[in-house]
């Protein structure tokens, strides 16, 4: 069955007029006068093809038709209603589902602090997060399975937009036992003969290259003694006596008492946290959250 042409604002002032049975009291309430209110009404009756109401002996009244359409006009007006306002909060990123990529040792920072005013802010938008080091965030950003990554030093990619939300120093990761940690500073360069515990270059290779390239500042070439794929376990590799480390300060959250955790010297390295996401997204919810990280980033 074909469907019918009908203008939404035919069947409001048709609600409208069902509902005050006057034609002055129904043009008023809809801000027109009345011979144009009169001709949307019968336009609307030649598209049902009988009259909607009965005019007789000056009074107005709903015909069989009228009181038949009346509870289907005031749905469609209803879903319409609702429609436009979902798709306006849509618009706007207070809607949707937003899938979110995150470095495990940002659950020691700043994650749980985004996430929480980020929900508190839009609590209809479903979060979803995924536990992911930095170059499967950068290939699911790429294969459209996530619409955020939150990574420590993203690599320059033109295909992704990364704007930093978070910057911390680095310390050295020590077994509480080493002579080191007695000390309140360690200089970089007294670590050159030991072991080190770190990520592996395949899953944040910018980060592992900014750890090498700190040594190397400090005049040495590090030996890698043991991979670990998550802070959480440099730190306890380091507890284990299988070497030493250096990691973002965020990992002094992990608390462990056989590892001591010391600044070093110079004190001025930083390790970044950004936000990416795909530089061709025009996802609102993208929006939303960065507004968010921005008024959430630490220093």
């Amino acid at each position: 069955m074909d469907r019918p042409e009908l203008a939404l604002h035919q069947l409001y002032a048709f609600t409208v007029l069902a509902e005050e049975l006057h034609f002055g009291h129904a043009a008023q309430r809809l801000g027109i006068a009345q011979p144009p209110l009169s001709q949307q009404i019968r336009r609307l009756e030649e598209k049902v093809g009988h009259p909607l109401f009965d005019r007789a002996s000056g009074r107005v009244a709903l015909t069989p038709a009228g009181r038949e359409l009346l509870p289907s006009a005031r749905r469609a007006l209803d879903e319409i209603a609702e429609g436009l306002e979902t798709a306006r909060r849509v618009g706007n990123g207070e809607v949707g589902r937003i899938r979110i990529g995150f470095a495990a040792s940002l659950a020691l920072t700043i994650l749980p602090v985004l996430l929480r005013a980020y929900r508190d802010r839009y609590p209809d938008v479903e979060t979803e997060i995924h536990e992911m080091t930095t170059a499967p965030q950068i290939s699911a950003l790429h294969e459209q399975g996530i619409d955020i990554g939150l990574l420590r030093e993203p690599p320059a990619d033109p295909g992704l937009v990364a704007e930093p939300i978070l910057s911390e120093k680095f310390v050295a990761v020590l077994p509480s036992g080493h002579p080191l940690a007695a000390e309140r500073v360690v200089p970089l360069v007294a670590l050159a003969n030991e072991p080190f515990v770190l990520l592996p270059r395949a899953t944040g290779p910018t980060l592992h290259d900014r750890i090498l390239g700190l040594c190397r500042d400090a005049g040495f070439e590090p030996r890698i003694g043991q991979p670990a794929v998550e802070w959480q376990t440099v730190a306890a590799l380091v507890e284990a006596g299988l070497g030493i480390s250096l990691a973002p300060a965020s990992i002094r959250r992990v608390r462990l008492g056989g590892v001591a955790y010391r600044a070093i010297e110079p004190n001025t390295a930083r390790t970044t946290v950004a936000m990416c996401w795909r530089r061709d997204d025009r996802n609102p919810l993208i929006r939303r959250f960065l507004d968010v990280a921005r008024r959430e980033s630490l220093e």
